[in-house]
């Protein structure tokens, strides 16, 4: 089995123009839906796989502490990193909680933005950055401090997976989407952070 990893923007983008990917796991149901209405997604193959967290995350010897959002604002943060709002579900629901807080033009000087939330992620912990705004799913196994941002803040991340019409092997991509949410399958989600609504969040 191989991987493609990319921001999901990207790679929604790939399928446009002929990626043939058996499964599309994608960060947000807006990037399914869309390919949907264009025709190149199995319409029946669309399920939820995971609600996604956005966290505030920074490395364990920092001792910078943040709780919260509007702790970001203080003097000794000076850089933080967000995925690009304009490709990335996160960065997006990033975007959207500091602009919900009235703090996304006084926090915009100090971002550093990323192709991909992997890659805010790996700023955080080569130290490039003092903190990132990153995926619950990410950090969760990580050896740092991270926070919880309220859902309220932003739109919901429902992280949705689908077989394309292109797939070369679309019986392979139901079978791995239908053991994703399988009893066997949802332990391990639950341990990297991919949660269903009703399911609990294990805080470090």
């Amino acid at each position: 089995m191989a991987f493609n990893f990319g921001s999901t923007g990207q790679l929604a983008q790939q399928i446009e123009r002929g990626a043939s990917p058996d499964l599309f796991v994608a960060a947000d149901q807006k990037q399914i839906d869309l390919l949907d209405q264009k025709g190149l997604i199995q319409s029946d193959t669309k399920a939820l796989y995971g609600r996604g967290r956005l966290v505030i995350w920074t490395k364990p010897e920092r001792s910078l502490t943040v709780k919260s959002l509007k702790e970001l604002t203080q003097p000794e943060v000076k850089r933080i990193a967000i995925a690009n709002p304009d490709r990335a579900p996160y960065g997006m629901a990033a975007k959207q909680a500091l602009e919900s807080l009235g703090i996304w033009d006084t926090i915009q000087p100090k971002l550093v933005l990323s192709e991909t939330i992997q890659q805010a992620q790996q700023y955080a912990e080569t130290g490039n950055v003092d903190v990132a705004l990153t995926a619950l799913a990410l950090s969760i196994q990580k050896p740092g401090k991270w926070e919880l941002v309220p859902e309220d803040l932003h739109k919901p991340l429902d992280q949705t997976m689908a077989v394309p019409k292109s797939a070369k092997h679309p019986e392979q991509g139901k079978q791995f989407a239908a053991f994703i949410n399988s009893q066997k399958g949802r332990p391990t989600m639950q341990k990297y952070g991919f949660i269903l609504p009703g399911e609990s969040i294990a805080k470090q």
